[in-house]
């Protein structure tokens, strides 16, 4: 399969580049740093001729050196020329990377209405960053609907690399606080090597329409406390909905990946415990 890949030269574009290759697949590089823009639509539609499918992960972050009207001209015009030349090319597959910042409950950005959390969760987005992606969740709901384009929109959190399991021992170390303040993030990871794989299901999974899905590690980041005892300490008055799973399996997610794993017939095979033999003591 010949996939057009946007961000390529980015951490996830670049990662699921190289599994695309050890899966069989051509990439099609498409990234600002080799001057092809999102924005120019024409040129989208010349790279994306004769490819199958998209992975669309160009996008900004919100970071402090761009502007609102930047972040949102590059993630909801640049996904509306994704979207248009995968239509107008009739590739069958466009998988876009979206956000959990799309709920805009991460960040300390506000309470949750209840924990676990779930892609039935409102959204509530309030940066440019969060607006844009769930803006653009909606954008190829729509294109979806209208056109028979297939997409599939992924929710990571934070993509996480040997080197920021490091730093965040490191830091939590140094201060244990450093945990959840000064927010907590509900201990919500997922490793670039899961997001990978997860991406490359999303490519070949036999599935029609459009589907969100939420993708985490299957356990928390935690310097010891239970997923159910962090909720309980950052987010007391917060309706918990968690059942009988967080006995059995106390370090559970607290996001729910369950649609994932049957939607893509994936399962998240890094997580905190298995990486950095921390969650089994309890603290002091």
């Amino acid at each position: 399969m010949r996939v057009l890949l946007t961000g390529s030269r980015g951490l996830i574009g670049s990662a699921v580049a190289e599994r695309l290759k050890t899966t069989r697949h051509e990439p099609v590089g498409h990234d600002l740093k080799d001057g092809q823009d999102i924005l120019h639509l024409c040129t989208l539609r010349e790279a994306i001729r004769a490819c199958d499918a998209v992975v669309h992960a160009a996008a900004l972050l919100g970071r402090r050196h761009e502007n609102a009207a930047q972040v949102m001209e590059v993630n909801l015009q640049g996904t509306w020329n994704v979207l248009d030349a995968a239509e107008h090319a009739g590739v069958r597959r466009v998988v876009f990377l979206s956000s959990v910042d799309a709920l805009g409950v991460f960040k300390g950005q506000r309470p949750p209405d209840y924990l676990p959390l779930d892609n039935a969760h409102p959204c509530y987005p309030s940066t440019s960053y969060g607006i844009s992606k769930h803006l653009a969740e909606e954008m190829c709901h729509c294109v979806s609907d209208a056109t028979g384009l297939s997409v599939v929109a992924l929710r990571p959190p934070g993509v996480w690399t040997p080197d920021t399991y490091r730093a965040i021992q490191a830091e939590r170390a140094k201060r244990p606080e450093f945990e959840w303040d000064p927010f907590w993030e509900y201990g919500a990871f997922i490793d670039l090597r899961d997001l990978t794989s997860a991406c490359i299901r999303a490519l070949t999974c036999a599935l029609k329409g459009y589907h969100c899905v939420l993708v985490t590690s299957s356990d928390i980041s935690t310097s010891g406390r239970t997923s159910r005892q962090l909720a309980q300490l950052v987010h007391p008055d917060v309706d918990w909905r968690g059942g009988a799973e967080y006995e059995g399996d106390p370090y559970r997610t607290l996001v729910d990946i369950d649609p994932a794993t049957r939607l893509l017939d994936w399962r998240p095979q890094h997580t905190w415990r298995s990486i950095t033999g921390s969650g089994a003591q309890q603290p002091n």
